[in-house]
């Protein structure tokens, strides 16, 4: 039996606020090339809660997010796994992914902003409502890998449209008069904090080998 969307978003409310874990303060971090912030991923990875023991890259980041942002780690997989495939699917870097959700509603799934934006990436519903109802219906927007699907598609989408990840990250904000590309910058300098994460424990040439082939 299908379950309400009232009590989905319920669900994820308890599992955001019940999910208090251990803090860990995050690495400096500067922007890196933006053009390796473009390539596929190797593949799709598998729908299980969190990484396997055969992904030692994600159980890695997984470990690193659930510290920082104070999210259970089961729950950290789900959004590890969902920003790779969501990757994988329009041909972004996961890292990218999970920097805009980083800079964008710090790993909550219920996050809401006063311009009425929604959920992990921060989707404003009236504007994306084709991609919502393709992913569920509006109340989709709450759930962490619909959300994160819906998202990338977006974000890729802009960054075809305008030519450059710097100017689709602008307009992904609604940032693209800004010359100065604060929101670009912000998110670039978070993909930068996470691939600092994998290359000190050893696994940056695993993510770039996946990237490249």
């Amino acid at each position: 039996m299908a379950v309400p969307a009232s009590n989905k978003i319920l669900m994820y409310a308890v599992i955001a606020s019940g999910a208090l874990l251990i803090a860990a303060a995050p690495p400096a971090a500067v922007a890196p090339d933006a053009a390796a912030c473009v390539a596929p991923a190797d593949a799709a990875l598998p729908a299980a809660a969190g990484a396997s023991a055969a992904d030692p890259a994600q159980q890695v980041m997984i470990e690193y997010l659930s510290r920082r942002f104070l999210v259970a780690s089961t729950m950290t997989g789900r959004m590890v796994a969902a920003a790779h495939r969501a990757a994988d699917e329009v041909g972004l870097d996961p890292l990218l992914v999970l920097a805009v959700i980083a800079v964008e509603s710090r790993f909550n799934p219920i996050a809401e902003s006063g311009m009425g934006a929604k959920g992990l990436m921060q989707i404003i519903p009236r504007y994306h409502l084709d991609k919502l109802r393709a992913a569920g219906g509006e109340d989709a927007v709450f759930d962490p890998e619909a959300n994160i699907r819906v998202g990338s598609r977006i974000l890729q989408e802009y960054v075809y449209r305008h030519g450059t990840l710097e100017a689709g990250l602008q307009q992904y904000n609604g940032a693209s008069r800004d010359g100065n590309a604060y929101y670009a910058r912000r998110v670039m300098a978070e993909r930068e904090r996470l691939e600092d994460v994998m290359r000190a424990s050893g696994m940056a040439a695993l993510v770039a080998a996946g990237q490249g082939s």
